[in-house]
């Protein structure tokens, strides 16, 4: 099982198969807009402007779980992330990352790469580096600026997929 065996919803409402990133390198990343790790989105958008068209995409899946972090609905959690951050990777809809309701994309993430807190997802701004195939590289930590782990997004970018 790899990451494209999942459906998403956008920010917007609209499904999206994870398979359209088929051959991509990801970083697929918990967000919120309230919270301490927000600076992040600038390192994000840039590692993303700078590598979008050799192949990579940065995924952000708001999640208010950590303190209500992110209180809006999509469309203010879209307005805040393009306005305060310029945002323009891709956006999906609130979302549950630990519990009972957690997204099975982020259960798969967790049971993939486990953190400090076991499969727990710690905090926002939790990041999975995704290669080419869809596998999970690695968990990167809340606090990890995205610019610490450029090189593993380049090493990624220069190995070709598997054939299928």
């Amino acid at each position: 099982m790899s990451v494209y065996d999942f459906e998403v919803t956008t920010i917007r409402g609209e499904k999206k198969k994870l398979s359209d990133y088929r051959g991509q390198v990801l970083v697929i990343v918990n967000t919120a807009t309230k919270c301490g790790f927000a600076p992040q989105f600038d390192g994000l958008q840039e590692l993303y402007e700078k590598y979008k068209d050799k192949g990579f995409a940065v995924l952000g899946f708001p999640s208010g779980q950590f303190m209500n972090q992110e209180p809006g609905d999509n469309g203010q959690v879209e307005e805040a992330c393009k306005i305060n951050f310029g945002v323009t990777f891709p956006l999906f809809a609130k979302i549950d990352v630990n519990g009972a309701d957690a997204d099975p994309l982020y259960n798969h993430l967790k049971k993939e790469a486990g953190g400090l807190l076991g499969s727990a997802i710690k905090w926002n701004f939790t990041k999975f580096l995704i290669d080419r195939d869809g596998n999970v590289v690695k968990r990167i930590a809340p606090a990890t600026a995205p610019a610490k782990f450029e090189n593993d997004i380049v090493k990624l970018l220069d190995k070709a997929p598997s054939a299928v």
